[in-house]
């Protein structure tokens, strides 16, 4: 509405411009005048009107709305103070997701023109919706697009209601219809639920926040197996308290398994989808919430009567076996008698078999014995003596023959050692000789000696330190 008064307060500015601009009328002559047809007049009001204003958007009630055979629309649009003339065709109004009636408050976009055979200043419509709604529709469709991308829509987020409750709360007024239909089944249904109302406001601008006040009592209360949240059916906007993103998440996170029931069966709010259950109205929200005590009665009157035929069929067999046990009885005596033969005999039994036993046992006796005689280790105590004899006898000689080999073999061994050792070459003459000056090194020929140099001269049993006084390199 703001923005459309500010359009209309610019395009009048330009008008005034416009007018301001032609210059005071000058008398002329008949010969000098410009005569303007009909048709020129309203053509160039036309294009001056389509050239200074741009697609505006007009809020105001429907009136004189026609709908002729072509399919175009025509009405007019008005205030409480004015109106104007308006006209929609068909390629355009074919896209509008609703019936418009007269009376109904629209908001349209459209172009300012003139409608020259008749000269009516008139609006081409290109959109139109609901006045109020279409915005709350709006917001409506971003807050759901909003709520289900993060999840809140979820199934897996859905609480199960219980089959059998014995409290229900009820959050909404408590003078509307919702809490009236939802009584009157419950009552009908389940009159032994205990019922427990949280006052609410369901419509006006404090009623989000009075649902949210009321919810948080029904949780503090903690007393409840479900709740059953909603009101009777109604606008958009009056079931807009139910379209609140902070009511939304509250329903969310209660613990208490929530119905939503908004309406009638064609409302649909973000209550309902963020709800455990949606119901289509109150009374079905009742129903689903409560179970039918008619049901249960016939359930039970079923499982009684199931109950007494499973009883008497058991008694009747129960009887029947025993009129079988009470012919099978006999006398005290005739039993004694045949227990009394029984016990001889089995006495008898008893006897032979132990007879037996102690006979297989003898026989198992003698046999091990024998096997032990058999099998005594002094019988073979002097054999395994004379054998240990022998065997002592030729380990001796075994090892005095390995010893006089060993002795040979050492002795020639010590004697080819002998033939190749530098002591008994040494011993025949022949010295060693080292520098004491190269770290002891063995004096192979002269040439590796300086004069001067010290040497020691090692004989086969003692040796001596002398010194280099020349050397001779002549070959001999």
């Amino acid at each position: 509405m703001f923005k459309f008064q500010f359009i209309c307060f610019e395009s009048w500015v330009k008008i005034a411009r416009l007018f301001l601009s032609i210059k005071k009328p000058i008398m002329y002559n008949t010969d000098e005048r410009k005569i303007l047809s009909i048709s020129e007049l309203n053509r160039s009001c036309k294009n001056t009107l389509e050239s200074n204003f741009p697609l505006i958007w007009v809020e105001g009630e429907i009136s004189n709305l026609a709908k002729p055979y072509s399919g175009h629309w025509y009405f007019s649009l008005k205030d409480d103070k004015a109106q104007v003339r308006c006209a929609m065709f068909k390629q355009k109004n074919r896209y509008t997701q609703f019936n418009p009636e007269n009376g109904q408050q629209i908001l349209i976009r459209a172009r300012v023109t003139l409608y020259e055979p008749r000269g009516d200043y008139q609006l081409i419509c290109d959109f139109m919706e609901p006045s109020g709604d279409g915005l709350l529709l709006r917001q409506y469709e971003q807050l759901k697009n909003k709520l289900a991308a993060e999840g809140l829509f979820a199934p897996e987020l859905k609480k199960t209601l219980p089959t059998s409750p014995n409290r229900i709360g009820i959050i909404s007024s408590p003078t509307g219809a919702a809490v009236h239909d939802i009584l009157q089944v419950l009552e009908r249904r389940a009159p032994n639920i205990e019922v427990t109302i949280f006052p609410s406001q369901v419509q006006g601008e404090y009623a989000a926040q009075d649902l949210i006040f009321a919810l948080h009592k029904a949780q503090q209360y903690n007393n409840c197996d479900v709740l059953i949240i909603g009101r009777g059916g109604g606008s958009l906007e009056d079931l807009n308290a139910f379209n609140n993103e902070q009511l939304a998440r509250e329903l969310l996170a209660c613990p208490i398994p929530i119905i939503s029931a908004v309406g009638h069966e064609i409302d649909f709010t973000i209550a309902d989808f963020v709800a455990d259950l949606r119901a289509p109205t109150p009374s079905a929200a009742a129903e689903m919430a409560s179970y039918d005590q008619q049901q249960w009665l016939e359930w039970l009157a079923a499982v009684e009567y199931q109950l007494k035929t499973k009883i008497s069929a058991f008694i009747q067999h129960k009887q029947q076996h025993l009129d079988w046990q009470t012919k099978q009885l006999k006398h005290p005596a005739q039993r004694l008698e045949t227990s009394a033969q029984q016990l001889d005999d089995l006495t008898t039994r008893h006897y032979q078999a132990i007879s037996r036993y102690i006979g297989q046992l003898n026989q198992a006796v003698e046999i091990k014995q024998h096997q032990l005689n058999k099998n005594n280790p002094s019988n073979k105590l002097s054999v395994y003596k004379d054998s240990l004899s022998h065997l002592q006898q030729r380990l001796k000689l075994a090892i005095q023959n390995h010893l006089e080999q060993s002795q040979d073999k050492l002795a020639a061994i010590m004697r080819e050692l002998h033939a190749i050792s530098p002591l008994a070459t040494m011993s025949r003459g022949y010295a060693v000789v080292k520098s004491t000056e190269q770290n002891n090194k063995l004096i192979i020929a002269a040439k590796e000696l300086e004069p001067g140099e010290k040497i020691q001269v090692c004989f086969a049993n003692d040796q001596l330190n002398a010194q280099v006084l020349d050397i001779d390199l002549t070959d001999h």
